[in-house]
């Protein structure tokens, strides 16, 4: 595995190294000594996997609040899409700034966002499919999103026009905090 550091402090694009031979390929997807080694602490406390049918959709943007804040680790197992992480950690020189990065089924690629930020995707491809790894117990009275075009934030999205659920259209403008 090999942590690839984003302009944003704390998110890795995880680059997998697959050991290819005749039969198609070997890859580890999670090591914590290996996460160690690159100075992140992760631990899983569960694993989640999303289907999504249509190109254009938009997951998010998801965050916990404290106390159960959540990093994860998200990887594209079918198709494509591309994955956008928002910094809201208060204190932080990157707060209210975005990466983007596509992941898929080709590129193997997988994205590590620690605690504070707001997560989502949105899908390049029809029948795109998706697994995560949380560090924490997911907790409804915890659950705050931010709207995908949320002014405050200007995420660039490749695909306008998106498909979202209803939960996702609704969240409210970002308060703009004075740091």
């Amino acid at each position: 595995m090999k942590f690839v550091k984003t302009k944003i402090e704390g998110v890795h694009v995880i680059e997998l190294e697959p050991r290819v031979d005749e039969r198609g390929y070997f890859a580890r997807n999670f090591c914590k000594k290996e996460l160690a080694a690159a100075g992140i602490d992760y631990d899983i406390a569960q694993i989640n996997r999303s289907f999504t049918n249509k190109k254009g959709t938009i997951r998010g943007m998801h965050f916990q609040k404290a106390p159960k804040e959540e990093a994860k680790i998200f990887q594209c197992l079918r198709g494509a899409m591309f994955y956008v992480a928002v910094d809201l950690r208060a204190n932080s020189k990157t707060f209210g700034k975005w990466v983007g990065e596509e992941l898929s089924e080709e590129n193997k690629k997988m994205i590590l966002v620690p605690k504070g930020f707001g997560s989502g995707y949105q899908t390049l491809t029809n029948n795109c499919g998706v697994q995560y790894w949380v560090s924490e117990f997911y907790s409804p009275e915890c659950e705050g999103g931010i709207r995908f075009n949320d002014p405050f934030f200007k995420i660039e999205w490749p695909i306008q026009n998106p498909i979202l659920s209803d939960k996702d259209k609704s969240w409210p403008d970002w308060p703009l905090i004075k740091k």
